[in-house]
């Protein structure tokens, strides 16, 4: 019998207005990680130990929720063959001993901590979010590729029986039809048990060390997923997106899920109480109580906390003797008249009273069929077929719960109202949270090529999590700081080539004895790499990596000092003998970051800005040696600001470079270099050349260790840059830029060992 209205004799209550509700929006940001070589999505190496223990239970899962157990332990020599987490995860029960049973959670629970352990270290919660979200897309992805392989073995164990009509084989063939007609099932029943693993441990252990590293701020208490749990602002962080019930489903879309944890909606497309519909009902719902102009976004962060739904409507019972009550049972009368005039609440209250009858009937039943069937004549009659078909089924069970939805009135159906507005927003919630994962699912790539991992290694972009043991058995990487290019560039190589050529010698040959040679063989003794090589030109590079000494700059310097003094000994001899000399200019340039690389082939490729950098500094103007070698004096490095130079251009477009046989750096190289050494100001009689004549240069000298007992002299020389007439070098002026020269003309470190002389 309905319920009638109650008349109060009196002063009517102030109407409330409505209750201020919290909200949510579930997000996930990955800060101060970089890029991997896809320059898209962040690469990720995760515990081949864990790997192999994680394939092993996700095959094991589907193994045991398929009901294969029996049957692939028929396998003989594919098991054999198999690898052995394959054949240790489809052995039978009695041959899996208690500890292969457990090592998956244990080395769960020790990944999600070691990542923890890291994110703390570095102080960057964002490890820990990055680890959380290749693991789980490592279990998505595996749930399927495991099914693949699963179904492979089987159609390899059918052909032992093609032919044979009787038996095993017709069972088998029976067992392996209706695994893959089972496919959703299976793997719904598999992410549910990893759903619950999760869970577990993030309960008993990961939120409470996560509390401790990071205290409350910005991180998710244990959520359950399933339950109205406290909707503070802590359970709805992006913790919350990793335990959730719905993480492992393909789209939140199964009806089993929904039955047993939230509320069974429709999917076919006639049905009233499709997801879409019901969250416009729910929409015009909470507009009609908080004003049409309340926008979509406010609405839908609303509906994130399920909490807010017992705030507006309550339990279904509520309490008349406060105001607040009042109102919640004015509001609960409202949404019921919705649900009735929308024509859905016959649905909402069939799909509460279809979860019992999902054990007995589903999944010879589809579930839709068996709600549509309580408020449905028709649907009913067709059910009833398709029990007495089966045979060992009793339709009684289901004439129950007909009844059941035929006779729901009154206060009942408001209690169903109310817990169905409070199961839409919790499912509303995790479905956000679940297309929010997703989508952050999408930013990761879970490395599991070796030439994919090693690029990303050498880029320095790979973030390997590893168990505890795994870290202690491989060798520390140390990470690059920074690196140095050197560019050795040959003067008019072409002139030279023809030169010998006309003289019916060998370039190659030339090249190679007195120069690349040479220099290869210094190469160890300053743990330089050979970067590239041209006909004309050698690219080094000397890494500086962190618990090493920091003396890349200083040991590029006394390299390129090496390399000017092999080149002038070698043109010695080749003056002599009447043969074309070698002339180089040497570029240095330091970049504070490690550099790239890319693979063609086996082969690595760096990248880096300091190459081109390097490049132009070891350039020489044709027109500047035409002009300065003359009159360069003890200096082999010059650079002029040109004054035809427009306001627009890049200040490197108008520079002028003169370098024959000398060793020019970048400022940032400079400065550095004043960190490794100790520079000490220097003041010594020279030739006179361009810049001393307006005394426009500073000389400072250090000592480099090359190695335990080595030690090498260096002196550094820092000028202004002139302002000049590009058509006769005339100076008109002095800019406020600087360049900097490692000197090696011998006549300066004469003076410089004539002075250290007088002194003693």
């Amino acid at each position: 019998m309905p319920r009638l209205p109650i008349f109060r004799l009196g002063k009517q209550p102030e109407k409330l207005p409505p209750p201020e509700l919290l909200g949510a929006a579930p997000s996930i940001t990955l800060e101060g990680l970089s890029v991997g070589v896809d320059n898209l999505r962040h690469d990720v190496s995760l515990s081949p130990r864990f790997v192999d223990a994680a394939r092993a239970q996700v095959m094991h899962l589907i193994v045991r929720y398929g009901e294969l157990e029996g049957l692939l332990a028929a396998e003989s020599k594919p098991q054999n063959m198999a690898p052995e987490w394959l054949r240790a995860a489809a052995a039978p029960k009695t041959d899996r001993t208690t500890a292969d049973k457990s090592d998956w959670k244990p080395l769960l629970t020790e990944l999600h901590l070691a990542a923890l352990n890291r994110a703390k270290k570095e102080e960057n919660i964002s490890l820990d979010l990055l680890a959380r979200l290749a693991i789980t897309k490592f279990l998505r992805l595996e749930m399927q590729v495991q099914f693949a392989q699963v179904l492979e073995r089987c159609r390899v164990l059918l052909k032992n029986y093609e032919g044979i009509r009787h038996g095993k084989a017709v069972e088998y063939r029976e067992r392996v039809a209706a695994f893959q007609v089972r496919k959703k099932i299976i793997l719904r029943k598999t992410g549910q048990d990893l759903f619950e693993t999760i869970r577990e441990i993030e309960k008993e252990t990961l939120a409470r060390t996560r509390r401790s590293f990071f205290g409350g701020s910005g991180v998710s208490e244990a959520g359950t997923g399933d339950t109205a749990a406290n909707a503070d602002s802590a359970a709805l962080g992006s913790y919350g997106l990793f335990v959730n019930r719905l993480a492992f489903s393909e789209d939140g879309r199964d009806d089993y899920l929904c039955a047993e944890h939230y509320v069974m909606l429709g999917n076919w497309e006639r049905d009233p109480d499709r997801y879409p519909r019901l969250q416009d009902i729910v929409w015009n719902f909470i507009r009609s109580l908080y004003g049409d102009e309340t926008k979509s976004e406010t609405i839908d962060s609303w509906l994130c906390v399920p909490e807010n739904a017992r705030t507006l409507v309550g339990t279904g019972t509520p309490d008349e003797s406060t105001p607040e009550g009042l109102a919640q049972e004015e509001r609960l009368a409202k949404w019921v008249r919705l649900l009735e005039d929308e024509q859905v609440i016959e649905c909402v209250i069939a799909s509460y009273h279809t979860v019992p009858l999902l054990s007995e009937y589903a999944p010879r039943i589809n579930p839709q069929q068996l709600k549509n069937a309580l408020i449905s004549r028709p649907e009913c009659d067709r059910v009833e077929r398709l029990i007495q078909e089966h045979g060992k089924l009793s339709p009684n069970s289901l004439y129950s719960a007909v009844a059941k939805v035929a006779g729901c009135r009154g206060a009942e159906r408001a209690k169903i109202a109310s817990r169905f507005l409070q199961d839409f927003s919790l499912y509303h919630r995790d479905l956000r949270r679940l297309e929010t994962l997703i989508s952050a699912l999408d930013s990761v790539n879970v490395v599991t090529t070796e030439k994919v991992r090693e690029l990303s290694r050498v880029n320095g972009t790979l973030y390997e999590f590893l168990l505890p043991d795994e870290q202690q058995q491989q060798p520390e990487r140390d990470r690059v700081l920074r690196h140095v290019v050197i560019k050795a560039d040959v003067r008019d190589s072409t002139r030279l080539t023809r030169t010998l050529t006309e003289k019916g010698l060998n370039p190659a040959s030339y090249f190679s004895l007195n120069f690349y040679d040479p220099v290869n063989k210094l190469l160890g003794k300053y743990d330089a790499q050979k970067v590239f090589l041209e006909g004309d030109a050698i690219i080094l590079a000397i890494v500086e990596r962190s618990g090493e000494p920091e003396l890349a700059v200083s040991r590029a310097c006394v390299l390129a000092r090496e390399m000017i003094e092999i080149v002038r000994g070698y043109n010695e001899l080749m003056r002599r003998s009447q043969m074309p000399e070698l002339e180089l200019g040497v570029g240095i340039t330091l970049q504070e970051s490690a550099p790239l690389y890319l693979m063609d082939g086996e082969r690595q490729i760096m990248i880096s800005e300091a190459l081109n950098e390097s490049d132009r500094l070891s350039s020489c103007n044709k027109r500047a040696r035409k002009v300065m070698e003359p009159q360069a004096g003890p200096f082999h490095v010059y650079a002029f600001q040109s004054s035809d130079a427009g306001e627009s251009l890049n200040p490197e477009d108008s520079v002028i470079s003169y370098n024959l046989g000398g060793i020019r750096i970048n400022e940032a190289a400079f400065r550095k270099l004043e960190q490794e050494i100790s520079l000490v100001p220097l003041a010594v009689k020279l030739p006179p050349s361009v810049s001393a004549e307006k005394g426009e240069y500073k000389l400072s000298s250090g000592t480099v260790p090359v190695d335990r007992d080595i030690f090498r002299k260096i002196v550094v020389r820092e000028s202004r840059m002139p302002r000049i007439n590009p058509e006769d070098f005339s100076v008109l002026g002095w800019t406020d830029r600087t360049y900097y020269e490692i000197c090696t003309d011998p006549g300066v470190y004469a003076a410089l060992e004539k002075k250290k002389a007088a002194a003693r």
